[in-house]
């Protein structure tokens, strides 16, 4: 009988640690995303929080400056699973500095960045182009449109932030003087078509693009390091990112790194308790992002049924985030 009411009490005292565990969670908000990996992750971690921390979790639209603005001031979302810092770099860190912000996990994709890209069966038919700078001797393989005689490079769509930055490592790696033209897209669907058409040809095709995105993972691109360092932040800030005619002198770079953080509210960061933990480990190889892009795109796929396929068919690499305990309570949950 002792060991029987000992056994029961210490039942009943884990029974009430885990509630209050629960409790201690209570209800959070998270944005979700208007791009396709942002709301898969935002529905893997909903369900993860819920089933396996006991959260309770409200989705929340969201977008990159409008969220962290909201976050900023108000403290709503309480989670931003995918937040390109960026365009909000020195705010976010003075919240982070201020005690308002913190960033549970820096790079949470692998293989994700904005650069210059080319079809990986390029690469293997040249396999002398390693760099950028190998690229820049060859514009007899991508042949423009209108002048075949000079090779062509697809920017940005004119009016994006990254068109003035391709505009300018285009003249600091003088690629006019070495027969290449710039050409401007247009628009999105433009530069989409533009690869598009160009891999559905076989042909070759040489532009900017950013991952983690469906036509990368689907056309199988391969961004192409420049063959030079990153040239300090007060050539890309000062001059690269830049209207034309505020850079004056810009130096040859790589593209500056492009940073992303899981940013959480002090309000999450203290009643979450485990799930802080979740999230420091909680990385999406670049290949896996790429194969759920890919299917949700093909399956016209929503946030939440990319999430229940990802759970089921990747398990060895969630379970790897969390504790068993906490796996066996998402997978029964699925």
């Amino acid at each position: 009988m002792k060991k029987f009411l000992t056994s029961t009490l210490a039942a009943g005292v884990l029974a009430l640690l885990s509630n209050q565990a629960v409790a201690a969670c209570g209800s959070m908000t998270m944005a979700d995303m208007n791009w396709p990996s942002a709301t898969l992750m935002a529905n893997v971690d909903k369900i993860i929080l819920e089933e396996g921390y006991g959260c309770e979790i409200e989705l929340v639209t969201g977008a990159t400056t409008a969220t962290f603005a909201s976050m900023n001031e108000k403290g709503q979302p309480d989670v931003a699973p995918e937040l390109w810092i960026n365009a909000v770099r020195e705010p976010l860190f003075a919240a982070m500095d201020e005690g308002r912000l913190h960033s549970a996990k820096d790079m949470p994709i692998g293989g994700l960045g904005e650069g210059w890209w080319i079809p990986k069966y390029t690469i293997e038919k040249n396999p002398e182009l390693k760099t950028v700078l190998d690229i820049l001797e060859r514009p007899d393989l991508f042949p423009s449109k209108e002048d075949p005689s000079k090779g062509e490079f697809v920017g940005c769509p004119a009016g994006w932030g990254c068109q003035l930055s391709n505009i300018n490592l285009f003249r600091a790696f003088e690629m006019e003087k070495k027969g290449w033209v710039l050409v401007d897209p247009g628009s999105q669907a433009g530069l989409d078509a533009s690869m598009e058409k160009a891999v559905s040809r076989g042909e070759n095709w040489f532009g900017y693009y950013w991952s983690p995105t469906i036509p990368v993972a689907r056309l199988g691109m391969e961004m192409m390091d420049f063959g030079v360092p990153f040239a300090g932040a007060e050539n890309w800030d000062g001059c690269i990112a830049k209207a034309e005619q505020d850079c004056a002198d810009p130096k040859p770079s790589a593209w500056t790194q492009s940073e992303v953080h899981t940013v959480v509210t002090t309000n999450f960061k203290e009643k979450a308790g485990p799930a802080m933990e979740y999230f420091s480990k909680r990385v999406y190889p670049g290949d896996v992002m790429g194969a759920m892009l890919v299917y949700m795109d093909s399956n016209q796929a929503q946030g939440i049924d990319a999430a229940i396929e990802f759970l089921e068919k990747h398990e060895d690499v969630w379970t790897s985030w969390v504790t068993p305990e906490v796996a066996s309570k998402v997978k029964s949950s699925l």
